[in-house]
């Protein structure tokens, strides 16, 4: 089973409701929810104007694979009313795979570790809370030829 951490967010509706309905349905597919951080408001990073965001991180374990993970979180987005018409534009829920173990992944679907999470005060925050010690080893890892 893959340690996972995956990153939540959600500016459209209700905000709550989105997170919450997110983890079920995650829960619902081949992935145990270990732990969950403190929701948190945030600013919007980038995109066009639009509300503040809730965000969360969660740490599971899974035995998909991280392509099958990508596509199972999409489907989730899909079904909670995600539509993807502009670049860092307001959604209803934004699901991104931070860290899947130690895999490495550099494909043009899918970057893992996550390659904007240690840039992001709302990815850090909340996986801080949740797992420090993961946190300080990948930090390490991605500095260490700076």
């Amino acid at each position: 089973m893959a340690v996972v951490y995956i990153a939540l967010g959600s500016n459209l509706g209700n905000r709550q409701e989105n997170i919450q309905s997110a983890i079920a349905l995650i829960r619902k597919n081949a992935v145990t929810v270990k732990k969950v951080s403190t929701v948190i408001e945030t600013d919007p990073v980038g995109g066009p104007p639009q509300g503040k965001y809730l965000n969360a991180v969660i740490e599971c374990q899974t035995s998909l694979t991280a392509s099958q993970l990508l596509k199972t979180l999409q489907s989730i987005e899909q079904k909670l009313g995600r539509e993807r018409t502009l670049k860092n534009g307001p959604r209803t829920i934004d699901l991104d795979i931070l860290l899947y173990d130690n895999l490495k992944v550099s494909t043009d679907e899918l970057t893992i570790p996550h390659p904007r999470m240690f840039k992001r005060e709302f990815v850090m925050k909340p996986l801080k809370e949740i797992a420090p010690q993961i946190l300080e080893k990948n930090f390490n890892e991605s500095h260490q030829n700076d």
